[in-house]
């Protein structure tokens, strides 16, 4: 259920200036996308898992807060973010 490490490379590799880029906001972002579909596909068939709805709450609130940085930052890679990773509508 984890992200394994041949995704990761092709996260960093798309989202990163290079391929040891993994500390940016934008592939931290992205890496936090892709963990939210997984749990929120686990959820789907176990909807009483808690402890999983907690993370994932967790999680969208921290992708939330990178995101509100990126657009403090730089409002073009913000919007060039939100269209790649189709987040918000």
């Amino acid at each position: 259920m984890s992200i394994n490490l041949k995704n990761k490379k092709e996260i960093v590799k798309k989202y990163g200036a290079n391929e040891k880029d993994t500390g940016s906001a934008a592939v931290q972002i992205a890496m936090m996308s892709k963990k939210i579909a997984e749990l929120t596909e686990h959820l789907k068939t176990n909807q009483k898992d808690f402890a999983t709805k907690r993370g994932l709450l967790m999680l969208v609130g921290k992708r939330k807060r990178l995101l509100a940085y990126v657009k403090n930052q730089n409002l073009d890679e913000y919007r060039d973010l939100i269209k790649k990773l189709k987040i918000r509508g």
